[in-house]
C-alpha cells in the first residue's frame, strides 16, 4: 500500500481504551494529538473537539499531571498511547514527533473508518463551519492548510486562564502574524508519517488553504508565558530558540506582537493585515 507505514508499540508505550463505543464505527472527522501536562486546559479542548469530531486518538508523552485520567474520562476519547518516559535529548525528541504522529495515524485506521483526520494541539482552536467545510471539499484536495494567529496578553486583559474558562476567544488581541498549518487530510492510504516529518505528514499532493485559527501559547497566563521561555530556553538549541525566547523572558504583557507590528481583535481587521510567516 502506498505510503504506509509500521510503528511498533515500545516498552514505555501501553494502548490504553477510552470510549469502546467509538472504536470499530465510522466516522467522518478523527482528531489525534500528541499532548504532555495539558491538564489545565484539557477539559475545553476535549469538549469543543467534541463538538466537530466523531473519536479522539492522543499520545500521552509522559505527562505528570491528570492528563491520562482525563482523556481516559472522555467519551470522545477513543484510545490513548500511554509514553511513560519523556525523551531528553532535542534531536531524538525532535524525530520522535513524526514516530508518534504515524503511530497515531496507524492507530487510528486500524481501530476505526474514517474520511478526514484532524490534527490539533491542545492550544489551538480552529473557527468556523468545520464540518460543513469538509463535507464541500472538492475531492481533489487532500489536505487543508489552517490560517493559525496567536494570541496575546495585553496591559488591560492579562488575567490567568481558570480550567472552568471557554479558551475560544478568551483573548482580546491577536498579532497580524500568520502561519498556515496543515491540520486536515483525507484518510488516503498516500497520506502517511515518516520520523523527519514532525507534525505534518507526507503524501498530499494537493492541498487548500481555508478557515482560521486561535492559538495560545503565549497568552494562558503571565507564569505560563515565563514557563515556556525556560523550556525553549533549556530543551531546544540555543541559537534557533533558546536566544530567542531568552529575550522573551519577563515581557509577557505585550502592546505589539513579539514582531513589533500592532496587535488586532479578531476578525476581518485581523485577517486583513496578515501578514504570513513560513515555518
Amino acid at each position: 500500500m502506498p505510503g504506509a507505514s509500521h510503528w511498533e508499540l515500545r516498552h514505555t508505550e501501553r494502548l490504553i481504551e477510552g470510549n469502546k463505543a467509538l472504536i470499530g464505527e465510522k466516522h467522518e472527522l478523527v482528531a489525534v494529538t500528541r499532548i504532555r501536562n495539558e491538564a489545565l486546559i484539557l477539559g475545553d479542548t476535549l469538549d469543543y473537539l467534541g463538538e466537530h469530531v466523531g473519536a479522539i486518538v492522543a499520545y500521552d508523552d509522559a505527562s505528570t499531571d491528570e492528563t491520562v485520567d482525563m482523556l481516559r474520562e472522555h467519551p470522545k476519547v477513543a484510545l490513548i498511547i500511554a509514553n511513560t518516559e519523556w525523551e531528553r535529548d532535542v534531536a531524538a525528541r525532535r524525530l520522535a514527533e513524526g514516530r508518534h504522529r504515524g503511530l497515531l495515524l496507524q492507530t487510528a485506521r486500524a481501530a476505526m473508518q474514517f474520511d478526514w483526520m484532524l490534527c490539533f494541539d491542545p492550544d489551538e482552536r480552529v473557527t468556523g463551519d468545520i464540518k460543513g467545510f469538509l463535507a464541500n471539499a472538492p475531492e481533489e484536495v487532500d489536505g487543508v492548510r489552517v490560517k493559525l494567529f496567536d494570541a496575546y496578553m495585553t496591559e488591560e486583559d492579562h488575567a490567568p486562564y481558570r480550567p472552568q474558562d471557554k479558551l475560544l476567544d478568551f483573548r482580546r488581541y491577536f498579532g497580524p502574524e500568520r502561519r498556515d498549518i496543515l491540520m486536515f487530510w483525507r484518510n488516503r492510504p498516500k497520506i502517511h508519517f515518516a520520523e523527519h516529518h514532525a507534525r505534518e505528514p507526507g503524501g498530499l499532493e494537493m492541498v487548500a488553504t481555508e478557515l482560521y485559527c486561535q492559538h495560545y501559547g503565549k497568552s494562558l497566563s503571565l507564569d505560563h508565558w515565563e514557563e515556556t521561555c525556560d523550556y525553549y530556553i533549556k530543551h531546544f538549541p540555543y541559537e534557533t530558540y533558546g536566544k530567542k525566547w531568552s529575550e522573551r523572558k519577563g515581557r509577557g504583557i505585550h502592546a505589539r506582537s513579539d514582531f513589533e507590528r500592532p496587535l488586532y481583535p479578531w476578525g476581518e481587521e485581523l485577517f486583513a493585515n496578515a501578514v504570513r510567516i513560513e515555518r
